[in-house]
């Protein structure tokens, strides 16, 4: 077997079980005796990108930190989670609208307003503490479960019931597993 195809291998496996981000751009060559040399400091055009750094926050992330905060003691959720829900749901843009008429930085349904004391969900702290009290709601409907309670939060809740799982919704799936990379990442941070 080729070592750099098992190398490769090896060293994704190490990537998507790790749970350390990385930090640093790290660049690869293999020489004429098959010796695999990896850097962060390239010195030969030898060397190619093998891993890209990510990117730092923005400092726009740290702007609704005080809101999140009060939101995650006031009802009992992880500020990181928090944080994660509010950067994949509309990446701190206050004035985000979805396609399917989602509002505010937790993209809250406008039929969810009023019971959420929602009076302008372009507000921060009134959006962040009305997304933060459904989704403690959806916490408790799904005894803690947090997948269940993060699809639900974005299928709906009776999307989750019909099928006692995170349902077969490619946006679902995908948003559940964004929310909980972004959570891991803000809680490593903090």
């Amino acid at each position: 077997m080729n070592v750099k195809w098992i190398f490769n291998f090896l060293l994704s496996g190490l990537i998507w079980t790790t749970p350390a981000p990385v930090l640093a751009d790290i660049f690869m060559y293999i020489d004429s005796e098959g010796v695999l040399h990896f850097t962060n400091a390239p010195t030969s055009s030898q060397y190619k990108l093998y891993i890209k750094e990510r990117p730092k926050p923005s400092p726009a992330t740290k702007a609704f930190d005080a809101i999140i905060k009060e939101a995650s003691n006031r009802y009992g959720l992880s500020f990181s989670l928090l944080k994660a829900m509010i950067r994949v749901e509309s990446n701190f843009n206050t004035n985000a609208v979805s396609h399917k008429g989602a509002l505010g930085l937790m993209q809250v349904m406008p039929n969810n307003l009023e019971s959420l004391d929602i009076g302008d969900p372009f507000d921060p702290k009134q959006n962040i503490m009305g997304g933060a009290r459904y989704f403690k709601a959806m916490i408790d409907r799904f005894d803690g479960k947090l997948p269940l309670a993060l699809a639900a939060y974005n299928a709906g809740p009776n999307m989750v019931e019909k099928y006692k799982d995170i349902p077969p919704i490619e946006e679902t799936q995908n948003y559940v597993k964004k929310v909980m990379e972004f959570f891991y990442l803000y809680r490593k941070r903090s």
